[in-house]
């Protein structure tokens, strides 16, 4: 793709995250290149090209099942001397639109973070640095280009993208870089819910979820991600006693790196366990039956997360369905062999494993289920007969209910 740029007479180079994970000895998950051709021109070069967005115009080619981003140098200069139909800031200072094109040596300026600053040249395999991205490798440094304040109002998710590469990277972030984190967190709120999907699923499944829980709590930003969850952890201690946030997203970490699956919906069904037994006791004491109260808080809180970024239907409904199956394992019964083949058992019983290690007394439940996944048929039914009876009455009569919706 490079040489095809350059061969039809265009600059190109290798730049950002791909460089970046290079230079720190993290494996790439892709590559970006910018050329001064623009985005119709690339559109002309390669069969398999489409251009994409408003805001920044870009041009995505595939090959075979892997795309790779492309974008035309961005100019510098002060915005006054830009055209509106292709420059626009907001009343907040956040860049809506930005498709003037410049040269290289302005490029570099309109990007993020020094150590994304790094371009790769093909034509003399060298790597050219304006803005002292190696140097603060070097340095274990995280350092914003420009002037800090201007350029989170610019763009609101370089405060969570500071704090991605700092946890990812496992490097420090340089204090007048850092000092804006403390205090700009409302401006997340101007940034599209699907952009802050995005961002929170990159911050959580990617190997380095503890640490940047940790960051975010520290730097004030949890809040504007999951709203819900830190009220239970600032303001009620119970919930930041029992530890099941920090106990799951370090295991989370760990299957990761080995190379096992990660789950956005193991994820958030963690997440906001802590605001939906908050809820759920609280509609109890305003003496709501247990049944209805667990599925109106669960439906609640996941509603309230839709007004923060988007939780995908599908995403939301298997949270749902893990937080539900809680109540299933604890009663056991005759419809037990029929929840092993549920699909998402695992899920079920691996949440049901935190809740044991952050401090709730059901390990004996644990094991039961253990025991009983692994026996034969006879065993299973032996199992059952020796339960103790279920209270009469403890059955609620099933209605048919109006369809959930979560926002």
């Amino acid at each position: 793709m490079l040489y095809r740029l350059q061969t039809a007479g265009y600059a190109a180079y290798l730049v950002g995250g791909g460089i970046r994970d290079l230079l720190t000895g993290c494996h790439p998950k892709d590559f970006d290149v910018v050329t001064d051709a623009r985005p119709e021109q690339i559109k002309r070069l390669f069969h398999r090209c489409f251009l994409i967005g408003k805001r920044f115009r870009l041009a995505h080619v595939y090959f075979g099942s892997g795309k790779v981003e492309v974008a035309t140098f961005r100019a510098g200069g002060h915005p006054s001397l830009f055209n509106k139909k292709h420059y626009l800031k907001s009343k907040v200072g956040m860049v809506m639109r930005d498709n003037v094109y410049g040269s290289l040596e302005e490029d570099v300026w309109r990007r993020d973070f020094t150590v994304n600053g790094i371009y790769y040249n093909i034509a003399d395999f060298s790597l050219v640095d304006y803005c002292g991205g190696l140097e603060d490798i070097n340095n274990k440094s995280i350092r914003i280009i420009g002037k800090p304040l201007e350029r989170y109002h610019e763009d609101p998710v370089r405060l969570l993208r500071a704090v991605r590469f700092a946890a990812k990277l496992d490097f420090n972030i340089e204090s007048e870089t850092e000092s804006p984190l403390f205090e700009l967190g409302e401006l997340l709120q101007h940034v599209s819910p699907s952009r802050l999907g995005d961002e929170v699923q990159k911050l959580f499944l990617s190997g380095f979820a503890e640490k940047s829980f940790l960051l975010l709590r520290r730097y004030q930003l949890f809040k504007w991600l999951f709203a819900q969850t830190d009220f239970c952890l600032t303001e009620k201690s119970e919930f930041m006693a029992n530890g099941i946030v920090n106990l799951a997203l370090k295991d989370m970490d760990v299957r990761f790196n080995e190379g096992r699956g990660v789950s956005a919906a193991f994820l958030f069904s963690i997440m906001l366990w802590p605001a939906m037994q908050h809820l759920y006791y609280q509609y109890l004491s305003e003496n709501m039956s247990e049944p209805e109260a667990y599925e109106k808080a669960s439906v609640k809180v996941l509603a309230q997360q839709n007004r923060q970024f988007i939780v995908v239907r599908r995403t939301a409904l298997m949270v749902h369905e893990i937080w539900r199956m809680q109540r299933q394992l604890l009663r056991r019964g005759v419809h037990a062999a029929h929840l092993l083949k549920h699909h998402y058992f695992h899920f079920a019983l691996d949440f049901l494993k935190f809740r044991i290690m952050s401090g709730e007394d059901q390990s004996m439940l644990l094991d039961w289920w253990r025991d009983f996944h692994t026996a034969s048929t006879e065993e299973q039914q032996t199992m059952l007969e020796v339960l103790p009876a279920i209270p009469r009455g403890h059955h609620s009569k099933r209605r048919r209910g109006r369809r959930r919706r979560y926002r």
